[in-house]
Formats: structure tokens, sequence, C-alpha cells
């Protein structure tokens, strides 16, 4: 067809390849964003954050609302606590275990499960709601010594009768048999 500006064609199908091209852009767009935002998220949590389970943490500071923890080798003594589950939002961690969560403006970044990771012949001192610490055998806040760990058993009668008391785990199995420190 001849306009009077030149001439204009109609090419069947010309625009549902427009459309399509149009889609894919939108698509890409979109799996660039999502993918962004999840690099931003990651990128903004902390290393204990980011740990998996089986990683181990140190906490170099116990604090309701503050924090200070770092990954660790868990044959250190100061890995503290075992990452037993990790979620993206608040949940319920397995009896025994403790919740860790980041936040970053009132949304959570990651959370963790923790289950202690007492080494055998160590001394800690339970701090309330912040869970435990390492502390020498001698000092005056030492609460309790290990003198018993085992491993892929959740049962207090595997402990001795030299065990004061005990600790059981459930996830995973892990008893730890307890007595005062000896300063």
């Amino acid at each position: 067809m001849f306009g009077e500006k030149g001439f204009h064609v109609k090419i069947p199908g010309a625009r549902l390849l427009a459309r399509i091209a149009l889609a894919l852009v939108a698509l890409a767009a979109v799996a660039i964003a999502v993918t962004g935002c999840s690099a931003v998220k990651e990128a903004s949590k902390s290393d204990t954050a980011k740990a998996k389970v089986g990683d181990c943490i140190n906490v170099i500071k116990a604090s309701e609302s503050d924090s200070k923890t770092e990954p660790v080798d868990c044959s250190s003594e100061k890995a503290l606590y075992k990452v037993t589950k990790t979620f993206d939002k608040k949940s319920d961690c397995a009896a025994g275990n403790v919740g860790y969560d980041e936040t970053l403006n009132n949304k959570t970044l990651a959370y963790l499960c923790l289950t202690p990771n007492f080494k055998q012949g160590k001394c800690y001192a339970d701090v309330g709601n912040t869970g435990y610490k390492l502390v020498d055998c001698t000092a005056a806040e030492a609460s309790f010594k290990i003198i018993q760990r085992i491993d892929g058993q959740a049962d207090e009668l595997a402990c001795g009768t030299d065990s004061e008391k005990f600790l059981t785990i459930d996830d995973p199995k892990t008893t730890f048999c307890l007595a005062k420190p000896k300063a």
C-alpha cells in the first residue's frame, strides 16, 4: 500500500514477534531484579548468618540485641555452637537448641538453630538468655565442667556416677555429662 508519505507494508505476524521479544526482555529484567535482590540480601548477611548446617560458631560477645559471633573450625575450643538448621525467617528449633537471628530493617536475613558444641574436659559459664561461654575451670563464673561427651546418643543413663548433672540434645543426638568445676 502506498500512502502520501511513502509506503507501508504489513507483514503478517510482525506484531506477534514484537510482543514475544518484549515479553522475553521483561522476563530477563524480572530475573535480573530477583537475582539482584537475593545477591543484595546475601551480601548484607554476616559470616555467621551465611553459615551452613554442620558449621560451628564462636560467640565473642553474647547479647540479646548486639551479639558478636564468627564461624570457626568445629575442632576449635572456641567452637561453642554447631549449626543444626538454617532458615530465612524465625522458626522453631529442636529442644536443647538455641536460635540465632540476624535482622536488617526489621526483616530477618537468617535464622539459625544452634546446638552446644561443648568439649570434654572444658568448663563453661551459663550466661542466661544469651547461652554459654567457655571459661577457665578455676574462674568464679564457671558453672559446669564437661566430664564426658557422648555423640550419637541422647541418654542421661550413659553418664557415669561421677556426673552430677547431664544435658541431652536430640538434634543431633548428644549427651553431655556435667560436674562442678574444681577451683
